[in-house]
């Protein structure tokens, strides 16, 4: 059996593309956090059983959300990602093999445009897990991290990913992870030094334009490369003042 769980807070833009394409699945599950939009009545409309939790972070989330099915095989679904159905059917051969786990690539579309370099492709994500032999480190709260007994394969089909659609919501999202990783990288002891502010956003610019091809994307891709430039720049902000006094935490 295997059970389709998508983990939900205000998702009625996307919710009812992505439960359409998941309906294949034995059991599907949205998995809420008090959305206060119609999320859940959009959910029982299309037959989904709702589960709501208080939301504490992603990696908390989604091993409760393991917890909550007895399906054999969990399938986890971001509401804005779509199941084509060739990945469907790819999901359906692999469940007799003996691997723990599978990576699934996606396509990322990125302002509308399909981002094939600058670091979203392949974005292999791992989640098609064997229930019973998965689980997620609490120690990664954001891009969270499974702990798999097992081995993992890697599936050749594709979710499709209806990423960020405009420069705000990019923005908004990478000043959310800057300011996580500052946080983490002040936990761990670490100073902002000057070079930082010049070095490691040349080095991220050039390790998405360059090494990770960006410029195969043309204008999107050196847009995309300078602008994860800029946030390496705001991480190193935060950072440093963390470390000023009466600072508490980046924000």
């Amino acid at each position: 059996m295997l059970a389709a769980i998508v983990l939900t807070h205000d998702e009625e833009k996307h919710l009812p593309g992505c439960l359409a394409s998941a309906e294949w699945a034995d059991e599907v599950i949205v998995f809420d956090s008090f959305s206060a939009d119609r999320t859940i009545e959009i959910a029982h409309s299309a037959g989904a059983r709702v589960i709501q939790r208080q939301f504490d972070n992603y990696a908390g989330q989604r091993d409760a959300a393991l917890q909550c099915t007895s399906a054999e095989w969990v399938l986890f679904v971001d509401a804005d990602e779509r199941v084509t159905s060739e990945l469907a059917q790819e999901v359906r051969e692999v469940l007799a093999r003996p691997e723990a786990g599978w990576w699934v690539p996606r396509y990322n579309y990125i302002f509308g445009r399909l981002t094939r370099h600058a670091g979203w492709y392949p974005d292999y994500q791992l989640r098609l897990l064997r229930r019973a032999r998965a689980s997620y480190d609490p120690a990664r709260p954001v891009h969270e991290l499974v702990r798999l007994d097992g081995q993992a394969g890697y599936l050749k089909e594709h979710f499709i990913h209806l990423n960020y659609e405009t420069i705000p919501e990019f923005i908004a999202k990478q000043k959310y992870y800057a300011a996580y990783d500052a946080s983490r990288l002040a936990a761990e002891g670490v100073r902002a030094r000057p070079h930082h502010f010049i070095l490691q956003p040349l080095r991220q610019f050039w390790w998405r334009f360059i090494t990770l091809a960006g410029w195969r994307d043309g204008w999107h891709g050196l847009r995309l490369s300078l602008l994860m430039g800029w946030f390496e720049f705001e991480k190193y902000r935060l950072l440093q003042k963390s470390h000023l006094p009466n600072s508490k935490s980046p924000k």
